[in-house]
C-alpha cells in the first residue's frame, strides 16, 4: 500500500463531501445556477479522483509501476489545478470577480492532468501481467 495516496485519497474525498455539503446547504441561496452548477462540477471531479487516488494507494503494494505513480501524482495535480480553480472561480463573484478571472486558466491545465493520468493508467493496466 502507498500510505501517500491513501492519505491523499482521504483527505480529498473528505474535502469533497464537506465542500459538497457546503455547496448545497450554504451555497445554494447565494451563487446563481451557472456558479453552483461549477462549484458541483469541482466537488464531483474532485470524488472521482478522489476514489481513483485510494484504489492506487491500496494496490500500489502489488501492482505499482512508475507510470501508475506518475498517475497518482498527476490526480493529486488535476485536483488542485481544476477542482480548485474552477471552486475559486465560482464563489469570486462573492468576493471580488475581477482579481480572479486569470485562475480560468489553470482549469484545462488541471483537466489535462486529469487526461493525461488516466491515458497512464490505462496504458500500465495493458502492461500489467495478472498472475
Amino acid at each position: 500500500m502507498s500510505k501517500r495516496f491513501l492519505i491523499a485519497g482521504a483527505f480529498f474525498a473528505c474535502t469533497a463531501v464537506m465542500l459538497g455539503a457546503f455547496g448545497a446547504h450554504g451555497l445554494s441561496s447565494q451563487l446563481g445556477d451557472s456558479d453552483l452548477h461549477v462549484f458541483h462540477t469541482a466537488v464531483e471531479y474532485q470524488f472521482y479522483h478522489a476514489l481513483c487516488l485510494l484504489f492506487i494507494g491500496f494496490f500500489s503494494q502489488q501492482y505499482i509501476t512508475k507510470l501508475i505513480t506518475i498517475a497518482g501524482n498527476l490526480f493529486i495535480a488535476g485536483i488542485i489545478l481544476f477542482s480548485g480553480s474552477l471552486y475559486i472561480l465560482s464563489i469570486a463573484a462573492l468576493i471580488c470577480a475581477s482579481k480572479f478571472t486569470w485562475i480560468g486558466i489553470l482549469t484545462p491545465i488541471g483537466g489535462f492532468f486529469f487526461i493525461a493520468g488516466w491515458i497512464l493508467m490505462l496504458y500500465s493496466f495493458w502492461k500489467i501481467k495478472l498472475p
